[in-house]
């Protein structure tokens, strides 16, 4: 029984207090470019980073053609422009799935994801932002015996 921790000190001692927060590297691929994968809704976005001039081609078209929405635009570079680098790199991303807010949504949180891996030390401003939460919320299934997802059909008592 002499083995008993009676401390928080020997706890510390005894799990190891050298396990600190995880480091986080950089990850590039052999051209150079930071991939991450961004999800919201039913859309799935596949996201590049690299070095640039700050062009976004979402699809094989520019980003402003694609969404024409000047909301979904903004949406769109809400990361690049909390982590104050706008025009320092190239996105590009293919999107399939959703509708066009869910595309955007899911962009924003590729690009988000492709940037910390690129620069780890934009993490912490993007963390705070929520850039990096991929949003869970997605379309209720519809149940038997109702109409909708919630809606019951119209009562009629005769």
């Amino acid at each position: 029984m002499s083995d008993q921790i009676q401390s928080l000190e020997e706890l510390g001692a005894a799990v190891g207090a050298e396990d600190s927060a995880p480091v986080h590297v950089q990850k590039l691929d052999q051209y150079g470019r930071a991939y991450a994968t961004g999800k919201r809704k039913d859309a799935v976005a596949r996201v590049w980073v690299k070095p640039g001039s700050g062009k976004i081609i979402v699809n094989k078209k520019e980003y402003t053609e694609y969404f024409g929405r000047p909301v979904l635009q903004m949406v769109l570079k809400q990361p690049i422009v909390a982590a104050d680098r706008d025009g320092q790199f190239d996105i590009i991303a293919t999107v399939a799935g959703g509708g066009l807010s869910g595309q955007a949504g899911a962009i924003r949180h590729g690009i988000s994801k492709a940037l910390t891996y690129y620069e780890p030390e934009l993490r912490p401003v993007l963390k705070k932002g929520g850039f990096l939460t991929r949003d869970a919320r997605v379309v209720e299934r519809k149940k038997y015996g109702r109409a909708k997802a919630r809606r019951s059909f119209q009562f009629s008592k005769r």
